[in-house]
């Protein structure tokens, strides 16, 4: 089964950091882009971090300098390390390998995308929520 799984995600004081992780089994990250994408209620769906293929890295403006994309390749394994989180960090976390085009709603594409792969959107975890209080 072709499948990916986040994991890491909990509720932290402000300040405080996290490390999410995401497995993926079925297949390797080796020759693919990966991502990390987040969304809270009421908003549109954000690209947060990408890795890609010959390991170059991208990040949005909000997390710069906070968070870092890494990718174990023993372990099949892109880790997402968030230090220094905000309360406006808080989401509902996916990573996804694979997508062409960013969903303005990449909770619904995920539901929907655990019953195969779609085409342009990839493959995607289920989510792990992410809670930074004040």
């Amino acid at each position: 089964e072709v499948q990916l799984a986040e994991s890491g995600g909990d509720s932290v004081q402000a300040g405080g950091s996290l490390r999410l992780s995401c497995t993926a089994s079925g297949f390797t990250f080796d020759d693919s882009d990966v991502g990390w994408y987040r969304q809270a209620p009421g908003n549109e769906c954000e690209l947060v971090s990408r890795i890609r293929s010959d390991k170059t890295t991208s990040y949005a403006d909000s997390v710069k300098g906070r968070f870092t994309i890494s990718q174990d390749n023993a372990k099949n394994t892109v880790f997402l390390q968030m230090n220094n989180l905000k309360p406006e960090d808080t989401a509902l976390y996916y990573c996804a390998a694979g997508v062409r085009f960013l969903p303005p709603d990449c909770t619904d594409l995920a539901g929907r995308a655990q019953s195969g792969p779609l085409p342009g959107f990839g493959i995607w975890g289920q989510g792990t929520q992410v809670t930074v209080s004040s």
